[in-house]
C-alpha cells in the first residue's frame, strides 16, 4: 500500500513538474485576439497591425487585430484585464494607458496590478510646432516669450488629458511660466487652429505632422524625446535647449491578464523580440515615425509605473481636473 501511494506521488509530481512547459509548447492551437482600444488607422492600431503579421508567421496561428475604442482606451483595457488567463487575448497599449491612470478618478482595472507585461513595442517623439511667423524658433527664445507675456499666448491640443496637453503643461512648469490651453477634438483641427492663428503652438507626434514641417507649413521647435529624432535630425531636443531634464517619449506595449502562465509569457516575449529584429518589420515601425524597441516584462512594469507616476505629478502640478 505505501509502495502503491509513493508512486501515485511520484507520477503526481511528474504530471505538475511537465504540465507547465507543455502549456508553452502546445501554445498557441487557435488565433490570438490584439486588442486596440482605439480607432483602425490611429498609431496604436498601426504599431498592432505591423507587429501581428510577424507574429503570425513566428506563432504558427492567427494573430487578428480587435479595435475597441473608447476614451484612452479604457474599454480595451478592461476586456484584457478580466479575460481568460490564457494568452489568447493581448492588449497593445500606447502613453494613454498611462495618461488615463492619471486622468481618471478611477478605472475599472489597476493598470499595473491587472496585467502581465509582454514587451515594449517601440517609442515615438513628439515635436512642438507653431505657424512659421511664430516670434521664437528655439526653446529659449519660446520659453522668454512665453513668460514675458503668458496672457498674450497659448497653446492647442487634441484634447484634456491628451499626452499632446501633458507635453505642453510639463514645458510650462519646467520653464516657468503658465498659458492658456485651447482643447480641439482632433490633431487636424490642431494644426488648422495653428495656420489659422487662433493658437500660438501646440504638441504633435512626429509622423503626423513631418510633413508640414518638411513642407513650410509649421516651424518646429524642439523634440520632446532625449535624443534627437532620425527623420527630423536637424531638429533639437528640449534636453539640449535648456530643459535639460524634459523628456516626453510615447510608447506602445503589448500586455495580457495578470496570471496568465509564465512560460506562455516567455514564449510571447521570444516571439516578439524576433518579430521586432527582422528588418522588414523595423522598417515598417520606423516609417510611422517610431522607433522599434522590445523589452522584459518586467522592464515594461516599471516603465508604465514610472509614467503613471509623471504624468500625475504633472496633472496636480498643473491643477487639470480628473475625469
Amino acid at each position: 500500500m505505501l509502495g502503491s501511494f509513493k508512486l501515485a506521488v511520484s507520477v503526481l509530481t511528474a504530471i505538475a513538474v511537465h504540465a507547465v512547459p507543455a502549456v508553452a509548447q502546445d501554445f498557441p492551437t487557435r488565433p490570438i485576439k490584439l486588442v486596440v482600444g482605439f480607432g483602425a488607422g490611429g498609431g496604436t492600431d498601426l504599431a498592432a497591425r505591423i507587429i501581428a503579421q510577424p507574429l503570425q508567421e513566428i506563432l504558427g496561428q492567427p494573430v487578428v487585430v480587435e479595435n475597441r475604442p473608447s476614451a484612452g482606451g479604457v474599454l480595451g483595457g478592461d476586456q484584457v484585464a478580466k479575460g481568460p488567463k490564457d494568452g489568447y487575448a493581448i492588449l497593445m497599449m500606447s502613453n494613454a494607458h498611462a495618461v488615463s491612470a492619471a486622468m481618471y478618478k478611477s478605472l475599472p482595472y489597476d493598470p499595473v496590478k491587472d496585467f502581465q507585461m509582454l514587451s515594449l513595442v517601440g517609442t515615438a517623439g513628439l515635436v512642438m510646432i507653431a505657424a512659421p511667423d511664430f516670434p521664437a524658433s528655439d526653446v529659449k527664445g519660446a520659453i522668454a516669450l512665453l513668460k514675458a507675456d503668458p496672457n498674450k499666448y497659448n497653446y492647442g491640443s487634441a484634447g484634456v488629458g491628451t499626452t499632446q496637453q501633458f507635453a505642453a503643461e510639463l514645458m510650462g512648469q519646467q520653464g516657468g511660466f503658465k498659458v492658456t490651453h485651447i482643447p480641439y477634438r482632433s490633431t487636424p483641427a490642431v494644426v488648422g487652429a495653428l495656420l489659422s492663428k487662433d493658437i500660438n503652438y501646440a504638441f504633435e507626434l512626429i509622423q503626423v505632422v513631418s510633413g508640414q514641417i518638411r513642407g513650410g507649413t509649421l516651424k518646429a521647435i524642439a523634440v520632446t524625446s532625449p535624443q534627437r529624432y532620425p527623420s527630423l535630425s536637424e531638429v533639437p531636443t528640449f534636453a539640449e535647449s535648456g530643459l535639460p531634464s524634459y523628456d516626453v517619449t510615447s510608447w506602445y506595449g503589448l500586455s495580457m491578464a495578470a496570471g496568465t502562465p509564465k512560460p506562455i509569457v516567455d514564449k510571447l516575449n521570444k516571439a516578439v523580440t524576433e518579430a521586432l529584429n527582422r528588418p522588414a518589420v523595423r522598417e515598417q515601425i520606423l516609417k510611422v515615425g517610431a522607433q522599434p524597441k522590445s523589452s522584459t516584462p518586467e522592464e515594461l512594469s516599471k516603465h508604465i509605473a514610472g509614467e503613471i507616476e509623471k504624468w500625475r505629478s504633472v496633472r496636480e502640478k498643473s491643477s487639470i481636473p480628473q475625469l
